[in-house]
């Protein structure tokens, strides 16, 4: 009999898996603070190559449609492989695929066809609404690696997007393709893989401008080799590239026209409903305090009372319909889900010291002051509007959270 779930299991380490099959069992990434998603995801990687034998792009593992279900899941139904499948060791022949992103199906669909016609794909939204996610969840599932990145800064040079040089090599052997050192995007090309670009618009205009040619050649020209077989670098079939951008982020650069043609661009939004995004908290959190080895003590009736802060103060209105004024930090998914862990790691290492709920308060205010001090006042202004109006209504959650309003004024 075969299981219905997955078992742990990840890719080799040491390097990037073959591209022809996606890798199962990782010794040592259990070793990792953040294990790459097609190591976690192996199995279900391998399972899913093996359920759907549909069409597939030059050069992607799986199926289009396979990519979307490893993305979104299976909701809770447990696929079966087909009785011709060969599946490799270790991959069960029927798996219940997780959910890994909490957003619209119709959105993951458009980015997979972007990526199926080899058009860049660049996903925009707030920060914290799991883009940078969701373009690893894409590239893993794609071509089997989500490690062909390139962070995005100030400080981000052409080199990092195109290639640069050994220099002992260099000087031993003048420019040559061994003294040549790619770039992750160069790595892509060659391989036909999905390239990474994070925040694309911190870096410079003069920077991002290397990637229009790029995008539309898809070819890089290595001028110091003239001459030579490796002059010109050509982009393998199914090579494309994913970027993502923050639209409240301080100190980015304009993106030129001409680039902007080259991408479809995608918007990643907050979660829309409260109980999916409750449930994503619950779940994230309750992951991090486990993984450091201590039991997850945080009740419902917390999680909804942040979940609920976070998206009045979010959305500048509140579920009843009262006015909120917005502080200026973006109270994202990502950072509730940083407050509900450590009010775990909290609950779990100070055992007995003080109530959860009182930790709630401190903790917001340490999220609205990250950009602007006076958000704070802005926080107590949400106490003495919502959260004050709900306690005069009788609820003990928010009774309780109102009589630590003094917490806000130190």
């Amino acid at each position: 009999m075969t299981s219905d779930t997955t078992t742990t299991s990840s890719a080799p380490t040491g390097g990037i898996p073959d591209r022809a099959t996606p890798a199962v069992g990782a010794p040592g990434s259990q070793n990792r603070q953040v294990t790459l998603p097609e190591d976690r995801y192996a199995t279900e990687l391998a399972f899913l190559a093996a359920h759907d034998s549909g069409p597939r792009p030059p050069g992607w593992l799986l199926t289009p449609r396979a990519v979307v279900t490893f993305v979104m899941g299976s909701a809770g139904e447990a696929l079966g492989l087909p009785k011709s499948a060969r599946p490799g060791t270790g991959v069960p022949r029927r798996l219940v695929i997780e959910q890994k992103f909490v957003g619209e199906r119709a959105l993951v669909e458009r980015c997979v066809v972007t990526l199926a016609g080899e058009r860049g794909l660049l996903l925009v939204g707030e920060p914290g609404t799991a883009k940078s996610m969701l373009s690893e969840l894409l590239s893993a599932a794609v071509c089997g690696t989500s490690a062909l990145t390139v962070q995005g800064t100030a400080g981000t040079t052409e080199d990092q997007l195109k290639y640069g040089w050994n220099y002992a090599l260099l000087l031993a052997q003048g420019p040559t393709e061994q003294a040549l050192v790619p770039s992750p995007v160069l790595t892509a090309m060659t391989r036909g893989a999905v390239a990474r670009v994070e925040e694309v618009t911190r870096c410079l205009p003069e920077v991002q401008d290397a990637l229009v040619s790029l995008l539309s050649e898809r070819r890089i020209a290595v001028p110091e080799l003239a001459g030579g077989e490796g002059s010109q670098v050509h982009a393998a079939p199914g090579f494309t590239l994913i970027a993502t951008a923050n639209l409240r982020d301080r100190g980015v650069s304009e993106m030129s026209a001409a680039l902007k043609r080259r991408f479809n661009f995608e918007t990643v939004n907050p979660i829309g409903d409260v109980d999916a995004e409750t449930a994503l908290v619950r779940s994230q959190s309750r992951a991090a305090v486990e993984r450091a080895g201590a039991a997850y003590q945080v009740d419902d009736a917390v999680l909804e009372a942040l979940v609920t802060a976070f998206r009045d103060l979010r959305e500048g209105r509140s579920v009843e319909g009262w006015e909120v004024e917005r502080p200026s930090t973006v109270m994202s998914t990502a950072e509730a889900v940083s407050v509900a862990g450590a009010l775990g790691l909290a609950t779990a290492y100070f055992p007995g010291d003080r109530d959860v709920l009182s930790l709630l308060p401190g903790h917001l205010l340490g999220v609205v002051r990250k950009d602007d001090p006076a958000d704070a006042a802005r926080l107590l202004g949400y106490w003495d509007g919502p959260v004050r109006r709900r306690a005069e209504q009788g609820s003990a959650t928010w009774r309780a959270l109102w009589e630590l309003r003094s917490v806000l004024e130190s």
